[in-house]
């Protein structure tokens, strides 16, 4: 059978063999253009079941050819005899099977017992080229026919109950129709007989085929057994029916010559193995990628551009200097506000899907991780606000502010796939705005609200004026070098803030398992009391006899009580703690290797499609999930997720909203627009660039993108935050990439063989709003949250970086720096740009990275956007 590729029932009868590419001997094929020549041939046939298709065909047979009315009666009542099917059964079937006839052996072979059938599964749009392959079964009848008593089970007109149930039609995309090939040999024949059949209308052709399909196509060849090519030419032309062009020329063909020239085309594209150099036994695994139908047309100059998901042309190669959209998304209307009128034009038709699109399994798993993902970047940015502003914006600002401004953006952007984040960037311009105001005696709250206000209407002068055109000369240059700095900041950060334990959970290098009767630690209270030694152990020390019974409670004091009482401690283990360190590297590394494992699971061997993609889509939770049961069953004290528990604001100097003025002298809300320039600068390369990434072609976005919108939305927020004193957001890179590969949409079926195809990611607003709404309520799941290990949530992290950082084209030049030529993958710019050039432009890349990296670890990282 074949859908895309062939498969075949192994010599044993009850499997199929695996997926693999036909290997077709040449003379078959000219065997198959004689039979198509010298054959029957009916177009458009007018049938509505196989007895009367046979009947036909017997009956307008070429006058040279024409059969005895007896040999006629014969051969159709052969053809309309039952075939036996090769059903796929599930795991359990088998298992039924098994224990009912354990000791079932293998049938004799009757070569008599069905007739020669082959059922080809395939779709035939009529607007564009057919997308599926075709299924088939081959049976051969033996010369020894004859002297075997013949089947009495003739063709059912309904479909068997064996067909309705076979596991195969999930295999079968939705609109399939099948055709049919019969060869085999017939003693009572004395010269071949072949006939060609398109039928004008699909119908239902009762137990005929494996599964119940509409057919179209049937090929039938039977002849004497002196001639033993039969089978090769049947397969021929199941190959041949898989075959996208051949199939739209047999659709299409009004004379014979149409199917002879669509021969001739397939033969004019064939590729010849000689004999010697390879096994022909040998079964050719599919490829991951097959090339496009289009390029093997020349009808259309458009067909000639490259299509298709990862193909590093597609990927890269912008039709205008820099961006797929640069089109109507990126022209200038000349008006104000005209771009985003249009954004807003185009966006309304989708808002209702927006939220009916969401309504599936996956999108539950990307609220879940994209929500781990953003409380732990919250808190992260938040502790480093905090140490950069003296607490006037900490952990709490940094969750509602999240929240709020996510939620909002969401709610009403052009591109809401899109996560807002505090960046680094940011926090630099934060930390010298705070410096710079406690220098000149400025109140930094309200020197921050006018440039906040500033930098709020310059955005939408920019949006006025269709700034974002712009958009269109970033090229691939830029958009990786961003991309690559951010995951690399990502990833250095999960590092470095695991290395951090090292100081606060410090490892006993001195701890000699021997030497364990010698430690202990003692609580000193001499200042306040006599002379009081307190164990520190979990052992009940036995009081001592000097002390009252007053002190006798301060027996197995804590070392936080004891500290507390102003003691000190003594001893030689005082220092030490559980290796918590180590464990944190644990979870911290099986995190992320549990994450890629999981992630890399959808393209398995093992278990069905369905539960394969359900564990990968919930990759990142599953990992957790196990990451925090390994933590709580080991029961050390690593470091944990600390949530804010009441709504106060970090520092109690400040309120919740922000005054313009009072503070500080009138000057300063004008004196304020030049740092709000340097901002705007900053606000819209970050914003626009991780769009442009984001709105990549290889994404197949199909709901369009909305840059002026978005940029409208950024800007009007600044004032809400500004106002309010809560941080600044803008899109992050890491985390949107993270969300909409968490959101890739697949094809529900597809042929044994062949890779799934990626069909876009699913669009949709209802997974943000989710996360941001649960990033506001996290303050009330305090008590849930502090169960996860930070050192988890930091694999998060490193997972996250290493992904973003593989999605680029610059990671697969770096590796071919590494790589001798004979090893280097068949890239498709290795094929037009010389090595020395491609790698030329690697290294320049790499040194501006590089560049970039010095600088954003300076205090001049505010202008990183700009350099970039």
């Amino acid at each position: 059978r074949w859908i895309k590729f062939e498969e075949k029932v192994e010599d044993g009868g009850e499997r199929w063999s695996a997926p693999h590419v036909p290997a077709l001997p040449l003379h078959s094929l000219f065997q198959l253009r004689t039979c198509l020549q010298k054959g029957t041939m009916l177009l458009d046939l007018d049938a509505t079941s196989f007895k009367e298709i046979i009947d036909k065909v017997l009956s307008r047979q070429p006058e040279e050819a024409e059969l005895q009315p007896a040999l006629r009666e014969r051969l159709a009542a052969l053809l309309l005899l039952q075939p036996q099917h090769q059903t796929t059964k599930s795991l359990l079937q088998l298992l039924a099977e098994l224990v009912v006839s354990p000791c079932r052996g293998r049938k004799p072979a009757c070569p008599t017992r069905h007739p020669p059938s082959a059922s080809s599964l395939g779709q035939y749009p009529y607007s564009h080229s057919l997308a599926c392959g075709f299924c088939c079964f081959l049976s051969f009848f033996a010369g020894k026919a004859k002297r075997r008593s013949e089947p009495t089970t003739q063709l059912s007109k309904t479909p068997l109950k064996e067909q309705l149930r076979n596991r195969f039609k999930k295999k079968i995309p939705p609109g399939a129709e099948a055709a049919h090939v019969a060869v085999g040999e017939v003693e009572f024949l004395e010269k071949p007989f072949a006939a060609f059949i398109r039928l004008r209308r699909a119908v239902s052709l009762g137990s005929l085929a494996e599964v119940s399909l509409p057919s179209r196509f049937l090929f039938i060849l039977l002849g004497p057994p002196k001639v033993k090519s039969y089978h090769e030419v049947g397969r021929a032309m199941a190959t041949l029916l898989t075959d996208e062009l051949f199939r739209r020329v047999a659709r299409q063909a009004e004379h014979r010559e149409d199917l002879i020239a669509g021969i001739e085309a397939f033969l004019d594209e064939l590729i010849v193995l000689p004999p010697g150099k390879w096994d022909p036994s040998a079964r050719i695994p599919p490829p991951s990628h097959l090339p496009s139908p289009r390029r093997r047309t020349a009808v259309d100059p458009l067909d000639q551009q490259p299509h298709g998901n990862g193909d590093m042309t597609a990927a890269g190669d912008r039709g205008s200097p820099g961006h797929p959209h640069s089109g109507e998304e990126l022209e200038r209307t000349g008006r104000l506000f005209g771009g985003l009128l249009r954004d807003i034009r185009r966006k309304a038709p989708w808002y209702g899907s927006d939220f009916s699109d969401a309504l599936h399994p996956q999108c539950l798993s990307a609220v879940l991780y994209i929500y781990l993902a953003t409380v732990t970047n919250a808190i992260t940015f938040g502790g480093m606000l905090g140490d950069a502003t003296a607490n006037m914006q900490g952990v709490l600002e940094s969750f509602l502010g999240t929240a709020f401004a996510g939620f909002v953006f969401c709610l009403f952007s052009g591109q809401p796939l899109t996560i807002l984040s505090s960046t680094g960037p940011v926090l630099v311009f934060e930390r010298l705005l705070f410096s710079f105001s406690q220098d000149h005696s400025l109140d930094y709250l309200e020197f921050r609200l006018w440039i906040g206000l500033w930098v709020a209407f310059f955005g939408v002068v920019l949006v006025a004026t269709e700034a974002s055109h712009l958009v269109q000369y970033f090229t691939r240059f830029t958009e990786e070098g961003f991309c690559a700095l951010i995951s690399l900041i990502f990833i250095y950060d999960s590092l470095k803030k695991m290395l951090s334990l090292a100081d606060a959970f410090p490892i006993n290098w001195q701890y000699r398992l021997d030497n364990v009767t010698s430690y202990s630690c003692i609580c000193n209270l001499r200042r306040l009391f006599n002379p009081i030694l307190t164990c520190l152990t979990t052992l009940h020390c036995p009081p001592l006899p000097s002390i009252q019974s007053p002190l006798t409670t301060l027996a197995g004091l804590s070392r936080t009580q004891c500290l507390d009482r102003g003691g000190h401690l003594l001893g030689t283990s005082c220092q030490y703690v559980p290796d918590v360190t180590l464990i944190s590297f644990l979870l911290f590394g099986g995190t992320f290797l549990f994450c890629t494992a999981l992630k890399r699971f959808r393209s398995s061997r093992y278990f069905p499609v369905g539960v394969r993609k359900l564990v990968s889509d919930f990759a990142v939770i599953l990992a957790i999930l196990a990451s925090c049961a390994v933590d709580a069953v080991l029961g050390l004290e690593t470091p944990k997720l600390l949530v804010p528990s009441e709504l106060k604001p970090t520092n109690p100097a400040r309120g919740w909203i922000v005054f313009p003025f009072g503070a500080n002298p009138w000057w300063v809300c004008l004196v304020s627009a030049l740092p709000a320039v340097l901002v705007t600068i900053l606000i819209f390369m970050d914003q626009q660039i991780t769009a442009v990434i984001l709105n990549r072609r290889e994404y197949k976005l199909q709901k369009g993108a909305g840059f002026h919108l978005d940029l409208l939305c950024v800007s009007l927020l600044m004032v809400a935050t500004s106002v309010t004193g809560l941080p600044w957001y803008v899109s992050a890179t890491v985390i949107s990439l993270a969300h909409m590969e968490s959101l890739r949409k697949e094809s529900a079926t597809s042929a044994p063989g062949e890779h799934p195809e990626f069909l876009g990611i699913r669009e949709q607003r209802l997974t943000g709003l989710a996360v941001f709404t649960l990033m506001g309520v996290s303050i009330f799941m305090a008590p849930v949250l502090k169960h996860i290990p930070m050192p988890v949530l930091y694999g998060v992290f490193l997972h996250m970086g290493v992904m973003a950082l593989n999605s680029i084209q610059l990671m697969d030049r770096v590796r071919l720096l590494l790589m001798p030529a004979k090893h280097q993958p068949d890239l498709a710019y290795l094929r037009h740009v010389p090595l020395r050039r491609v790698h030329l432009f690697t290294v320049i890349q790499l040194l501006c990275l590089a560049l970039l990296w010095v600088l954003k670890s300076t205090t001049a990282a505010i202008i990183f956007p700009v350099m970039v």
